[in-house]
């Protein structure tokens, strides 16, 4: 589940310093604080061109929560404030990974927003422990994924040998270099940490509104802190039941099902692209290119396995198509490799985003659940997937490989089912292929006071604030009063996706990754959100 990383140009983070006054308690006025009503956070403005109004902080949180009086490690925070007189509370945002960081999330969220709804919040992102500018951020490997790597598929003993000592060499390197921390890297200390940040906010209850693997934290905070839940937003939603190995498995398919309706949208628009109108034919030469690409990488730098970083984004977001489509045509047609390289450059960035990201997702995936410890296992499972769905299924199993010799213990998922909730929004596109449809229907079964608004023929993941108003209109009359749909069967609302891109949607993958390219509904929202969410969860 792979996951995205995003710099928040211009943000410095301030340790805990004094105690300063923060607004009263949702459904009071601001002129109400109490002198209970403090918070651990000293704020610094660090606001942007875009985000004028940003403010930095950082709170100090225990390593071990058995030991709260033990080593303290550093989250960094960051806050658009309320500016209404209605205040509801803090709104704290995830983007998901494990491994995403959430500072520029916060702004976001508050520019995307009906100003009326995002004014009555303050809405926090926060960089979970080990991630970016909290301390200490981990770097298990620098470099791991430099190219070109060996091939995905290990259709010799060569090539599964060396993906193996890179999985093993990755694994090493973490437990060398982190052993007193690994252990308190996992989604249940995540949480705690949330409740200390709520505690730090000077807050009873907090509202929450998370990504991907972000929706797999408010599900364990809402079964830790039941009653410190006011509201509960989750978008694109991790399935509790495959924590983690399964759902890996799970995306293989959906993302192979992603990258033939790539195939059949190419197929549409042979007048542009050039490469046929059958979808199938389409498929098999994206196939020969990653031969010819293993054999001779493009720009020496886009081998077998980059192809398929630079092509896995397009799973998460079809605003991406045109470029890759681009490039595609432009090795095929023109034995140009020059539009492959700059997709590379700037879309598989999202994918392997970073040292930082990639230790902290492994560390947290294979701490939380338990992995096959067999490498039999990995073999038998990953080549069923690959004969019926081939096009991420090695480069997933390898992405997860270090969990078979990861050097700390497993602990058990948590059984998130939960009545003990206010009512609780969820958004699930029908085609997601990160987190496919079926956690949205699990989640939904879970929490008993739960609303699900599908996106019916949606492919993208992360769908609120991405340009759909009839999604749109339910997460802001939630934020707005509580209020949810209540409808009969699985669904209790359902929206029609936007419409799939243009070929010209997109000039270049730059400008798909910075949403500049085109309007945003003709993007599906403008590729902004999915900079920000988490690539693999």
């Amino acid at each position: 589940m792979r996951r995205s990383a995003v710099a928040l140009c211009g943000t410095t983070v301030v340790l805990a310093g004094a105690l300063t006054a923060v607004p009263a308690e949702a459904g009071t006025s601001s002129a109400t604080v109490t002198a209970q009503s403090v918070a651990k956070v000293s704020w610094k403005k660090c606001g942007t061109d875009d985000t004028p109004t940003l403010q930095c902080g950082s709170v100090k949180v225990p390593l071990d929560y058995a030991k709260p009086q033990g080593r303290k490690i550093t989250l960094a925070l960051s806050r658009v404030p309320h500016t209404a007189k209605k205040y509801q509370g803090p709104l704290l945002v995830n983007p998901g990974g494990p491994g995403g960081s959430g500072l520029g999330l916060a702004g976001f969220v508050a520019s995307n927003l009906p100003k009326a709804v995002a004014a009555q919040y303050d809405v926090i992102g926060f960089d979970p422990r080990g991630v970016g500018k909290s301390s200490p951020a981990l770097d298990c490997k620098p470099g791991h994924f430099n190219p070109v790597r060996p091939a995905s598929v290990p259709s010799t003993p060569a090539i599964e040998k060396a993906n193996l000592e890179r999985a093993k060499s990755f694994a090493a390197a973490c437990g060398r270099k982190y052993a007193d921390v690994l252990p308190y890297i996992n989604t249940i200390n995540a949480v705690k940490d949330m409740d200390s940040i709520r505690k730090s906010l000077g807050a009873k209850k907090i509202n929450y509104f998370g990504y991907s693997y972000g929706t797999y934290l408010g599900q364990v905070y809402a079964k830790l802190f039941p009653s410190h839940v006011r509201r509960l937003v989750l978008d694109s939603i991790v399935d509790p039941d495959g924590v983690w190995y399964d759902a890996n498995i799970s995306q293989d398919y959906a993302f192979d099902a992603r990258q033939k309706a790539l195939m059949a949208w190419i197929a549409k628009y042979d007048s542009t692209y050039k490469l046929g109108t059958n979808p199938a034919r389409i498929e098999a030469k994206w196939y020969a290119m990653q031969a010819q690409l293993a054999k001779t990488p493009a720009g020496g730098k886009v081998g077998a396995a980059e192809l398929e970083d630079t092509f896995i984004p397009g799973g998460y977001y079809n605003g991406y198509w045109p470029t890759l489509a681009k490039a595609f045509a432009a090795y095929v047609n023109d034995k140009n490799t020059a539009p492959l390289v700059e997709a590379y450059d700037n879309l598989a960035a999202i994918d392997a985003s970073g040292d930082n990201g990639y230790s902290v997702y492994t560390a947290v995936q294979c701490r939380d659940a338990s992995w096959p410890r067999d490498w039999k296992q990995w073999q038998k499972d990953n080549w069923a997937v690959y004969r019926k769905a081939p096009f991420m299924a090695w480069s997933n199993a390898w992405y997860n490989a270090p969990c078979a010799f990861w050097p700390t213990k497993t602990l058990k998922p948590v059984n998130v089912a939960n009545s003990k909730l206010p009512p609780v929004l969820l958004f699930q596109a029908t085609n997601d292929a990160a987190t496919p449809y079926q956690g949205g229907v699990t989640v939904h079964r879970l929490l008993k006071h739960s609303s699900l608004v599908v996106e019916q023929g949606g492919g993208n993941h992360g769908i609120s604030l991405s340009g759909n108003a009839c999604l749109d209109k339910y997460l802001a009359k939630y934020l707005t009063d509580g209020t949810v749909p209540r409808g009969h069967g699985t669904a209790d609302a359902v929206c029609q996706k936007l419409p799939d891109p243009k070929p010209q949607a997109a000039t270049s993958a730059q400008a798909a990754l910075s949403g500049t390219s085109a309007p945003a509904a003709t993007l599906s929202g403008g590729a902004g959100l999915h900079g920000l969410i988490g690539i693999r969860g």
